[in-house]
């Protein structure tokens, strides 16, 4: 299992350190060309190998020395590389600017290809594409489906939905 949260935990020791931590920790052989491969694959690479020291690059104590989006994708390439059957996401993308959003989506996205997830989200964005979505209120599920069969039978879901292209439209007026 692996979780990538809204506040992934780094450690104070390189980029590299950093995602090949889980799969060291369950005993696998991490080289540098897997480390690589899932930094590609989480939008890491390009920003990692930007810096002077590459992927040597220390991120400081929590990841204090990169962006949240940053933060983000080298959680989800250390979630990648240690190859689990089950993930959780928990809120995952809600911190995230859109640009970075759409990079640490689409990470998530490759990543879920042939594994079981579990998305925590209040963004529409987040889950829209999900097999199955459960709306829970209260504790309590009071709808679940997929994004087509939710709008069609849960009016919770579908107040949910339009309240949020209500709020993207606004700030997007404001923004022009």
């Amino acid at each position: 299992m692996a979780l990538v949260a809204q506040q992934p935990a780094l450690f104070s020791g390189s980029i590299r350190d950093n995602i090949a931590y889980a799969s060291r920790a369950r005993g696998l052989r991490t080289d540098d060309a897997a480390v690589e491969a899932a930094a590609k694959a989480a939008h890491a690479y390009d920003f990692a190998t930007a810096f002077p020291d590459g992927f040597e690059t220390a991120v400081g104590e929590r990841g204090v020395r990169l962006s949240g989006g940053q933060t983000q994708r080298v959680a989800i390439a250390r979630a990648l590389l240690a190859a689990p059957r089950l993930l959780l996401f928990d809120e995952a993308t809600s911190a995230l600017d859109a640009e970075s959003e759409a990079l640490v989506q689409d990470a998530i996205d490759k990543l879920c290809v042939g594994r079981t997830s579990i998305s925590v989200a209040h963004r529409l964005s987040t889950v829209v594409n999900a097999d199955l979505i459960a709306l829970v209120q209260g504790g309590r599920v009071i709808g679940s489906g997929t994004h087509d069969a939710l709008l069609q039978d849960c009016a919770e879901y579908s107040n949910l939905v339009r309240r949020q292209l209500r709020a993207a439209d606004s700030s997007a007026s404001l923004a022009s």
